[in-house]
């Protein structure tokens, strides 16, 4: 099973919906809040290359991008395959 890490922030639209799919997957991940802690801010921000926004989701340590690029992967239907589920 693929190692699932999602940043995610209080209030944030995107990073909710992000999470139910996941859920609605059924695969486990660690959902790391940067909401009040600018450490883990940071370390998202270089992790994910620059990027500052709220979700920033990583498969196997692999940067995936944000909402709207899970959701693309999905559609197009390589997010099973990235999240080694099914046959």
């Amino acid at each position: 099973m693929a190692k699932i890490e999602i940043y995610t922030q209080m209030g944030c639209g995107y990073c909710a919906r992000a999470l139910r799919l996941l859920q609605a997957k059924n695969v486990p991940f660690e959902q790391i809040d940067v909401s009040l802690n600018s450490d883990l801010r940071g370390e998202m921000t270089k992790r994910s290359g620059g990027r500052t926004t709220s979700p920033q989701i990583f498969v196997d340590d692999e940067h995936i991008g944000d909402s709207d690029e899970i959701f693309a992967l999905d559609r197009a239907g390589h997010l099973d395959k990235l999240l080694k589920l099914g046959s």
